[in-house]
């Protein structure tokens, strides 16, 4: 049937109409909160180039967490800024370092909600790159066992899940060998599986203090342009072990979202990252665009791509404007 028997208007006379046929809504349940923290009390440091985003000292992290408890956002995911860096970064496995604290003193707080950890090296060396280094060379297989000792580290302190976001090959599968020969074998891996070498990074490594003083990191990040090699990486780390595969960052990598929705049927989490969060304030502080409508959009589109989680700085603003009825 065509027009004037058909006629889609109909569908969109009013809110409740929209509202009723609307196919994809976002839900507290699909947010992760991203949170730096540091060593310390009652510290709470702006990041300049990240509006509303701060690095908290774990006190002032659990003021904080109290409203993602309140707003039903069932995760977080943890990043930390140590007390020291070496060219090995030791610091990420110290027990006594932010991190650790931080998992140790959220789960006693609110147990029920789900502590992720990053698990990288590029903020705990004084060369800021993901992995060990000789001569200038990130060295791949030797970076592994550490990458291990730093997701037990957290896991023994509290965390109930690891993020290991370094794109070295075969993280995967050391970490889950490390993991369930230490017991926890049922500890989720949350795998960066298509992280891509991206400019919209910049915010963060001034936030987590985390830029390379050498070269970049376009030896072990993905090329920007290549998606058959990240449907590639996803099922490689798939076939090592992860439980979830994410795509990072979001908002320009939405076909390979949907690729792996359509070829793999593990979860799918995608990090709207920094550099998306800091283009949407700029604008919105400019009075440029409607920075509640333009999140909205933005989160649904990455939603509407095919993933079931989204890792966003916005998570407390996005999951307040559900409860006021925008989803």
């Amino acid at each position: 049937m065509e027009f004037p028997l058909v006629r889609m208007r109909r569908f969109r006379k009013n809110e409740t109409l929209r509202r009723m046929l609307r196919e994809t809504c976002l839900q507290p349940s699909d947010l992760i909160f991203p949170i730096i923290v540091t060593n310390g009390t009652k510290v709470k440091n702006p990041v300049p180039s990240m509006p509303g985003v701060y690095q908290y000292s774990v006190d002032e992290a659990l003021k904080v967490l109290e409203h993602v408890n309140k707003l039903s956002i069932p995760a977080i995911i943890l990043f930390g800024i140590p007390d020291y860096k070496d060219d090995i970064g030791s610091s990420a496995k110290d027990k006594n370092e932010a991190v650790q604290k931080a998992c140790r003193a959220i789960k006693d707080k609110y147990p029920g909600l789900i502590i992720i950890t990053d698990v990288c090296l590029c903020e705990y060396t004084n060369h800021g790159h993901c992995g060990l280094v000789d001569n200038e060379e990130v060295l791949n297989d030797a970076t592994l066992e550490e990458l291990c000792e730093i997701s037990l580290s957290h896991v023994e302190a509290g965390a109930d899940m690891v993020a290991p976001s370094n794109m070295m090959d075969g993280y995967v599968s050391e970490i889950r060998k490390g993991l369930d020969e230490k017991g926890y074998i049922d500890t989720p891996i949350m795998a960066y599986s298509a992280k891509f070498s991206s400019a919209f990074y910049g915010p963060f490594r001034e936030a987590a203090q985390s830029s390379p003083t050498f070269g970049d990191r376009q030896s072990y990040q993905m090329d920007p342009s290549n998606k058959r090699e990240a449907v590639r990486e996803v099922e490689l780390d798939i076939r090592e072990g992860a439980d979830i595969v994410m795509v990072k960052p979001a908002l320009n990598y939405l076909d390979i979202i949907y690729s792996v929705k359509e070829k793999f049927s593990h979860p799918i989490a995608a990090y709207s990252v920094s550099g998306e969060y800091a283009m949407i304030k700029a604008a919105a502080e400019k009075g440029w665009i409607d920075e509640k409508e333009v999140t909205l959009q933005t989160l649904r589109g990455i939603k509407r791509a095919g993933a079931e989680m989204i890792i966003t700085y916005s998570a407390i603003d996005v999951a307040s404007w559900i409860e006021q009825g925008y989803y």
